[in-house]
């Protein structure tokens, strides 16, 4: 039966909710080291290298899917406030045939376009077979990805965030497994690790099936639920695709962000990318933290409870500035023995560290409009979230790191400062958006 969070401690309801997503999120981006490990243990740089650079464009790829699959996420979270059963199936239902067109359209294209993905990414010439292979074998498993990622936003619809939490955690298991047996007895290098990496989500999708049987969501879908529902779908794309296209944004300035860094030196570049993975583990926390606000915020505003969708964001705010706070003060002290652990050379880890002291201050703004994007995204205002982080990546994010890059060459204290000036920016369009619509009443009467 769908879990109403629509009741009770609404701090409780946040944490019960947002743990799983967070183990989720932490295996899913253990997942993809995984493919690396397993891969330095049996091949040399040239399959190391494919696979670092086809394991980017899938994650790219599959944050895409996952802004995309929100708007089924907040529509269904939002009939199961109201307790309307048929609105959930016929959601369900058209979930599935959009989600079938997007894999059948997206798989032909990026397949179509794999030979000039490789080439843009600049990959190195010893790794360019091997990383078409890769990309190859992951762009014909792109259903499965579409499918787990899908089944997984209804299950967080209908408020279970833990289900999707055990598929994650099988997939893992199965894809550790079958690198050793691809990469290490049989020697298939880069094809091997995409080949268990697809066939893991296929085991996943195939978990996630059988548990739809197995929990009784108390959700029958009918042949008509799956009959094409245009304005439902519109809906959907309404919410998700801003998300989708936001997501995407976001990762291309990682990118350029990474360029950058690359154009200072080998040692920046060690420095920079060391940094990142560490920002990529401590982001965990606002991106749970967004989910978790949009999920349940949403079930309130389709109950009509919107005071108590409001104080979930402000809960959400609290709990993930505070943890936020926490990782800025105590990186100012932790940032070298942490570097040590992933380079002994001095320099790296002088420079890392000058780079993840202000780095790191961007966790406490995230920690702001993180939350304030899944609230929005609730109230089917995701295009807020899309206009706020655009803004901040092309006024400050990315021009901020390539002139502190220029002024300050010999240190990446300012460079470091560019992700949370931008986040402090998406933070006060955030708050200003807030206020408007709390003065125009829409976050009372309508979302």
């Amino acid at each position: 039966m769908p879990r109403k969070l629509t009741e009770g401690s609404i701090a409780r309801n946040i944490i019960s909710f947002s743990l799983p997503y967070l183990l989720a999120y932490f295996l899913q981006t253990l997942y993809g080291l995984a493919d690396l490990y397993i891969a330095g243990q049996f091949n040399g740089a040239d399959v190391i290298s494919a696979i670092a650079i086809g394991s980017q464009i899938m994650h790219m790829v599959t944050v895409i899917i996952v802004g995309l699959a929100m708007g089924s996420t907040v529509l269904i979270s939002r009939d199961v406030g109201a307790g309307d059963e048929r609105g959930i199936a016929r959601l369900i239902g058209n979930t599935i045939l959009m989600f079938a067109v997007v894999a059948a359209v997206l798989t032909g294209i990026l397949l179509a376009l794999r030979s000039p993905v490789v080439s843009v990414m600049s990959t190195p010439p010893e790794s360019v077979a091997e990383t078409r292979r890769y990309l190859t074998v992951c762009f014909a498993g792109i259903p499965f990805i579409i499918a787990y990622n899908v089944l997984s936003s209804v299950f967080r619809g209908m408020g279970d965030s833990k289900s999707p939490m055990a598929f994650i955690a099988v997939a893992c298991a199965v894809n550790v497994a079958l690198d050793y047996i691809f990469m290490g007895m049989l020697g298939m290098g880069a094809t091997g690790a995409a080949l268990g990496t697809v066939l893991a989500q296929a085991v996943s999708v195939a978990t996630a099936l059988f548990a739809t049987k197995r929990l009784h969501l108390g959700v029958r879908i009918g042949r008509n639920d799956l009959s094409p529902e245009p304005s439902l779908i519109k809906h959907m794309l309404s919410i998700g695709g801003p998300i989708a296209l936001q997501d995407g944004f976001v990762q291309v300035s990682f990118l350029l962000i990474t360029v950058i860094a690359n154009r200072r030196g080998v040692t920046v570049a060690a420095a920079v990318g060391i940094v990142e993975k560490i920002i990529c583990f401590l982001f965990l926390i606002p991106s749970s933290m967004l989910s978790s606000v949009s999920a349940i915020a949403a079930q309130n505003i389709g109950a009509k409870s919107y005071g108590r969708a409001r104080r979930t964001l402000l809960a959400g705010t609290a709990i993930s500035v505070g943890i936020g706070a926490v990782f800025a003060v105590v990186f100012q002290f932790a940032s070298a023995p942490l570097l040590a652990m992933f380079t002994d050379e001095a320099e790296v880890i002088r420079l890392g560290e000058q780079y993840l002291r202000t780095y790191v201050l961007d966790c406490v703004f995230a920690g702001i409009h993180f939350p304030f994007s899944g609230f929005f995204s609730a109230m089917g205002r995701s295009m807020l979230s899309f206009i706020h982080n655009v803004s901040s990546i092309i006024l400050v994010r990315i021009p901020g790191a390539w002139f502190a890059s220029k002024l300050f060459p010999d240190t990446l204290y300012e460079m470091g400062l560019a992700a949370p000036a931008g986040s402090l920016l998406s933070s006060l369009i955030c708050v200003a958006f807030y206020i408007m619509l709390r003065r125009r009443g829409v976050s009372d009467d309508k979302a």
